[in-house]
This record gives structure tokens, sequence and C-alpha cells, in this order.
């Protein structure tokens, strides 16, 4: 693209932005000068929201902003600003909702049209430059837009105020009568074993999306009732993905979702926070069913956010692009010819077990890879032992990627975001207790160091990080996410530190985002912006809803200290939230996670020993061999532990008098305040804490 052409995007640090800073189109940055403009000269602001990995948002970018002739009707007729949601996720909530309640649909490009006070009165999302896809063309949509708004604002008023009333419907929460009892739970459960694919596993159709929390619902009600149906769903959705096309076979790591329903051909961009998620549910099945092929997909996800998503010194970054040198798809496929190539002899195994054929399995002879027999089954074909057959597929697979190393690669957004941060922070976190990846331990260390240093000042967070600059007001993802975060690493390392940052971080985030009307969280803080609406929201989207872990988080303060205000304001939540999990189920994934926390209770499990000493780390690989979604985990020295205990006054009055039983690590397992005998053995301490299935 020419840079004869610069606007005001020139200036920003997203690299979204920065890729539209060329265009001929006017674009200004969210900013008042933007609405000062458009209040002057009588126009109405055209609002497009993307982010640097969107496919379609490319698609559009070249085919209209990069367009003369219709960049011009847009700076004559509207003033026109760019946003990149990432940044600003509490733009594209209001924005994404007036879309979906005008077209039944959302996503990405988003297409909205304002007035200068901030107004939506029309929108939509990808418009192609002339009428096609059943989709009007953008310079078309411009101009009916354009007429309306001067030739007809009595129409543009209605609109205006019926999408104002359903906007603050939508951020209104009443409590409901009824208690909160497991029946919500159960009955939330059957309906989304209604809505699973019991043959590619999954929820829904086409495109076909992972929903990590409610496959973690299914595993946590298996856990609580016993019931096999829910886990072998949860195994036939993790088989199915790992063996899809949607897993990245050579270089570890999840691509955003399948546009079929057999998870075979991806949309091709990489999310930090897919594999924030996804990382641990396939942990959590290796602690479920010590398969190593579930450790295995864990590894080499854990692997590839190290080599390519991991700042040097710490701290995540956002996306990878779903294009490389101007096409979708390109870095990852393959030809039969390039594999045979590559691989000369060995192919024929290699092309067998991954669907690499000779007039590609996708599109213009292109392979992706994925699987269509078991490693089993392969080796039996070729009339040879699986030992075997494992080495050359790793060999082969060694090769490719090397190989494709030497690709031009997809575009990476290095901005780094402290909700995604926090999230990837918790499901490495896991990974590490599990796995044992010393490499992964250092990452949380010195992510969460990077966090503090850059992120966090005067009590409050930033958002965003990009170039040497944090900005933005942090959201309420940003708090919940990175205050769960910080008591994960508390359980794991021990480090008194970060349980105290946890709650210093939950105090401001109750201080900001905390509704004292009506209950529950707002999205943005009481030192945010002025924006038409302050929303409220409980449904999870591509991660959990931040009202969600916000009510899970106080839940765990409260286990550990006590306070009396974690425990009622959660409780708040959830009964105002109450009617969402019974007649929504599908969207409140993380929400039925919580009321599960709530409902069972945690277990208290306190570990006495000495740091690295061999019995030590014998009885926290016990703990950690399990699967124990409501467990907490407080590990005492017993050289110091007074000091951890004054932090958690509630543990401190539980354990009074409870110590080490001959100066051997030593673990009392405690729920609803009341502990165990003291246990000595890994044995004893594996068969103590193994679920007990209840009938719900």
């Amino acid at each position: 693209m020419s840079n004869q052409h610069s606007n005001r995007l020139i200036h920003e640090t997203s690299p979204y932005l920065l890729q539209h800073a060329h265009n001929p189109v006017d674009w200004f940055p969210w900013c008042p000068e933007a609405f000062d403009k458009a209040r002057r000269e009588n126009k109405p602001v055209l609002l497009s929201i993307g982010y640097s990995a969107c496919h379609w948002c490319h698609v559009m970018a070249h085919e209209s902003f990069e367009n003369e002739r219709i960049a011009a009707v847009m700076n004559e007729h509207f003033v026109s600003i760019k946003v990149d949601r990432e940044e600003r996720p509490d733009l594209d909530h209001i924005y994404q909702n007036v879309v979906q309640m005008l077209s039944g649909q959302g996503g990405w490009p988003l297409t909205m049209f304002l007035t200068p006070e901030q107004e939506p009165f029309y929108g939509g999302t990808y418009f192609p430059p002339e009428d096609r896809y059943g989709r009007p063309g953008f310079p078309r949509m411009l101009s009916a837009v354009a007429e309306a708004y001067h030739q007809r604002p009595d129409e543009v008023t209605k609109s205006i105020q019926q999408i104002r009333e359903n906007l603050h419907k939508l951020s209104t929460f009443e409590s409901s009568p009824g208690s909160l009892s497991l029946d919500i739970l159960t009955n939330a459960m059957r309906s989304l074993a209604n809505n699973f694919d019991m043959v590619h596993g999954g929820f829904g159709t086409q495109p076909k999306f992972p929903n990590p929390s409610n496959l973690e619902c299914f595993l946590r009600y298996w856990h609580f009732s016993g019931n096999e149906n829910f886990l072998n769903m949860v195994k036939l959705a993790l088989q199915k993905m790992a063996g899809g096309g949607i897993y990245d076979h050579l270089g570890g790591g999840f691509h955003r979702y399948s546009v079929d329903d057999r998870w075979r051909i991806p949309h091709f961009e990489k999310m930090l926070y897919d594999n924030a998620q996804l990382l641990p549910l396939y942990v959590n099945m290796y602690q479920i069913t010590h398969d190593e092929q579930y450790a295995q997909v864990a590894r080499e996800t854990l692997a590839y956010l190290q080599r390519e998503m991991l700042r040097p010194g710490g701290g995540f970054y956002a996306t990878q692009d779903a294009d490389s040198e101007g096409e979708e798809g390109k870095f990852f496929a393959w030809t039969k010819a390039e594999v045979d190539r590559l691989l000369g002899d060995a192919s024929r195994l290699f092309c067998r077990y991954y669907d690499v054929t000779g007039t590609g399995n996708w599109e213009h002879g292109k392979n992706i890879l994925h699987l269509t027999v078991s490693q089993e089954q392969l080796a039996k074909m070729f009339n040879q032992s699986l030992e075997t057959t494992q080495a050359s597929l790793e060999a082969a697979k060694a090769t490719l990627f090397a190989t494709r190393e030497q690709r031009v690669k997809p575009f990476r957004d290095e901005k780094i975001l402290t909700a995604w941060n926090g999230l990837m922070l918790s499901g490495i976190v896991q990974a590490y207790a599990v796995l044992g990846d010393a490499e992964a331990l250092q990452a949380v260390r010195e992510t969460i160091a990077f966090l503090q240093q850059h992120m966090w000042h005067d009590g409050r967070l930033l958002s965003v990080y990009k170039d040497g600059q944090a900005k933005f007001n942090a959201y309420l993802d940003d708090y919940a996410l990175l205050t769960g975060a910080l008591l994960d690493a508390f359980e794991v390392t021990a480090e008194t530190s970060y349980f105290l940052s946890a709650q210093q971080l939950a105090q401001t985030m109750l201080e900001e985002f905390w509704d004292r009307e009506a209950g529950g969280f707002f999205f943005t803080g009481e030192s945010h912006e002025t924006l038409i609406e302050r929303t409220k929201s409980a449904y999870d989207q591509a991660m959990p809803a931040g009202m969600s872990i916000a009510t899970r988080n106080l839940l765990r303060l409260y286990h550990y200290t006590g306070n009396p205000e974690y425990l009622q304001k959660a409780e708040q939540v959830l009964h105002v939230l109450r009617r969402h999990m019974e007649q929504q189920p599908f969207g409140v994934g993380s929400l039925l996670t919580v009321l599960d926390f709530y409902l069972q209770k945690p277990q208290e499990i306190v570990l006495i020993g000495v740091p690295g000493a061999p019995d030590t780390a014998a009885m926290l690989h016990a703990i950690h061999q399990q699967y124990l979604p409501n467990k907490m985990l407080v590990q005492l020295d017993p050289r110091a532990q007074a000091a951890t205990l004054d932090a958690l006054p509630l543990l401190r009055d539980v354990l009074a008098g409870k110590g080490q039983v001959y100066g051997t690590a030593t673990v009392y397992v405690c729920h609803n305040f009341t502990c165990s005998l003291p246990v000595t053995e890994p044995a004893a301490l594996s068969a103590l804490l193994a679920p007990k299935a209840q009938t719900p």
C-alpha cells in the first residue's frame, strides 16, 4: 500500500490503527476532537471497530478504506473514527450490543453510525464495495445513511430512542426470588448437553467455537455428580479439537475457531485468550485420565506460547494474524508435493496420518493437517510397531516445522493486555503445577513483575501496553482476571506478596466497579470517561465474563480471610444473575462454575513443609495430580509460617494448634471450617482428596 496518505492514526501505538494510518480516509482515533468536528460540521460519525488479526477487517480495509473513491465519500459525508476493540472493549461492548439488536448478529469489522453525541442509529458488520453476498455495497450504504441523517431526522431520533431503551435493559439486572440450589446446576447441565454435538464434539454446528467455559462446567459437574456422560462429552470435544485442523500439529496452539462442524478447517488467527483457556482444560483432562495425549497437547501449546507469544522479560502478546503475505492460512497449509520433497520415503506415512492428498483437503490444492486415524491404526496399516510409527511422525513433524519456520510468519500484534495476561497466567500456573515446566514458572514470575511495574500505578491498573507506553484505565476484566491469576500464583508459589496484591486489587475493584444501587459490577470504573451507557454483562464472550471472575475472586478471598463483605457481595451477584443461569445457561458457563464453587464449598488444603524438600514435593505432586476444581491450596514454611497466616486470618484460626507431625511435610484438608487429621503420606492424601460422587 502506498504511503502517499497519512492520517491521525499515525500517532497511535495500536498495530490495528497503524494498519490504517495511510488510508485515504481521514481517520480519527476515538477522541473528543472527532465529535467536536462532527458537531461543527453537522455530520454523522462513522465508527469502525476491528482488531489486527481479523481477516474480514483486512478485507474491508483493502476493498473500501484503501479505495480513493469510497474514502472520498466517507470524508465528505462523515467524521470517521477507527477503534481497536482490544484497546477499547468498553466501546465494543456498547456498539456490538447495538448491531446485534439491529441485525441479529454481530462480529468484526463492526460498522456503526453515530450522532455527534455518540448515539448510535444504524450499523452492521462487513460491507462489500458493491452489492453482493446479500449485503448492500458500502458506498450505497454510506449515501443512504447520510441522506437519512440529514433528510429524515425524525426517523433517526426514533431509532436512537429505541436503541437507548434496549441498551439500558441489557445492563439492568434484578434479583429473582428463589434459592441458589443444585437444581440450577443440574438443569443447566442438561440444557447444555442438549446442544452438544455427540458426533464431532463441541456445541452447535458451524462455525464452531471451543466454548471452554461450558466444557469446564461439564468437568465440574462430572466431578460433583459422578455422571460419566459429562466427562465423556469433554473427552470427545478435546480429542476432536486436538485432532482437527483447529490445532496446529506442527507448532502447537489452537486457532480461533473452525469454519466447519468437524474442526477441520480453521479460521487461522491465533488468540492468546483461546490458548489461555484451552491449555488448562487439557491439563485437567490429563489429571483425570493420566492419558499422555492430553499432556502432550498441553506441552505443545505451552511451548507455542513461550516461543511465539512471550515477550522477553515477561508479558504475553495478544494475537497472531490469520493471513501471511496477504493470503489466509498460507503459513500453515501444505501441498503434497512439498511434503513429498521434504520427507522422501517417510512422506507416505505422514500423509496418511494427516490427510495430505495430491488434490488437497482445502482450497487451491492445499492441505490442512488433521488426523483421520489413530497412531495405533496407522502402525497396523504400515505393519510396524507403534514406537517406530511414533518416532517417524515426530521426525517428520520436526522437519516440516523447521521448514515452516523459514516462511513469512503471520503478523503478530504485540500489544500486552492486562486481562488477557491474567487469563494466560492462570492457565500457565495450572500447567506448571501439573506438568512441572520450570520455564513456565519463570514466565509466570516475570509476567507478574512486568505487569506490576508497567500496568499498576498508584493503586490503579492500566489496560494496554505497547511500544513502552501503558495507557487506558483498566476495565473490570483486567482487575478480575489479574486478581484471579495472583491468587493462583500464590497457591502454587507460596509467595505471600501475590496474595496481598490480589487483595489490594479486589478492594480497588469493589471501590471502582461495584454497583451500589443494584449490585453486580459495571464493566467500566467510576473514573472512566462517560459513555452513552455504563454496561454490565454476565455473559461470556470469547473470554469468561469479568462479572463471573470477580465473583469467584470474592468467594476465594472470603475463604482465605473470613471478611463477610466478600461473601455478601458474591451472594448478591449470584442472586441478581440467578434468572440468567436458569434461562440462558449457554451464555453464562463461567458463572455456573462460580455457582458450583459457592455451593460445593472449597477444599482448603494446607501443606506445612519446607519448600523444595523431597517430602514437600511428594505431597504437592499428590495434590496436583488430581483434578480438584474447588480446591484452595496454602503452602506454609514451618520456619516462617506465622507471616503467611497473618495475611490469612480465617485459616490461622482454623489451624490453631496444628503443625507438622514428626517434622515431616504434613497436610490438613479443611472443609466448612473443619479440618481432617494430619496426613503425612502421599498415598493417604490422594485417597482423602479423591472425589466422592453425590447424587444431585
